[in-house]
This record gives structure tokens, C-alpha cells and sequence, in this order.
């Protein structure tokens, strides 16, 4: 995990939310402010990319924050692989184990069950 904080710098945030209250937007802004550069994805929000895959066409990303259910995070796994992300991050409460373990076979990283808002404070 703490590989993943300090040497990736570009993050997709999977299921960015437009609304300040939702903690995928607070965690977007968290980021930025933490000095990441944030790439949002969400199709349903104008001002984010439509998806991972359009997001990737025009940044470099290393890490992919997955702001979706448990049983929707493997297909956003997958994403990351065939993008060539270097991790995964899945959120607190997001858990599938057969997705952190093919992210892992294709050579990412793995955080899972976790919050940048707690784990940052720690580094």
C-alpha cells in the first residue's frame, strides 16, 4: 500500500460522483490536493471520461480506484490490466479476490478494502 501512495502519481477514480457529498468526489479532490493528478470516469457526468479505456487514450495511468460494488470491480480490474495500469485499488468494502488475483498474475498491484483518506495520514 504504501508503494501505491508514494511512487504512482496518476489515478483514475473509477466511479467519480459529481456530487461533493459522495466520497468518490471527496476522495477525487483529496488526491489532487495531495499532489496525484486525478483522471475521473464516470459515464453518466460530463465533466469525467466515459470510461477507463478513454481516459487511458490520453493519460498515462498508474493506478485505478475502483468506486464501484463488489460484484461490478472485477470488470474494472480487467480494464486496468488491459490498459497497462500499474495497481489496483479497491475501496473500502470492495472486495473480490479473483480479480485482486488476476490483477496480480498480470503484475499489478493489489490494495484492497481500503481508503486513501485513511492511509495517507499514516505514510
Amino acid at each position: 500500500m504504501r508503494h501505491v501512495l508514494t511512487a504512482y502519481r496518476t489515478w483514475a477514480v473509477v466511479g467519480c460522483s459529481p456530487d461533493p457529498l459522495r466520497d468518490s468526489h471527496s476522495i477525487a479532490d483529496l488526491l489532487e490536493r495531495s499532489g496525484y493528478d486525478v483522471v475521473r470516469v464516470n459515464p453518466a457526468w460530463d465533466a469525467a471520461y466515459p470510461s477507463l479505456e478513454a481516459a487511458a487514450a490520453e493519460h498515462d495511468i498508474d493506478v485505478v480506484d475502483v468506486f464501484r460494488r463488489s460484484d461490478q470491480a472485477g470488470a474494472h480490474v480487467d480494464e486496468a490490466i488491459a490498459i497497462g495500469a500499474r495497481a489496483v485499488w479497491l475501496q473500502l468494502g470492495v472486495i473480490d479476490e479473483a480479480a485482486a488475483e488476476r490483477a496480480r498474475a498480470a503484475g499489478l498491484d493489489v490494495v484492497m478494502d481500503r481508503c486513501p483518506r485513511i492511509e495517507l495520514p499514516r505514510l
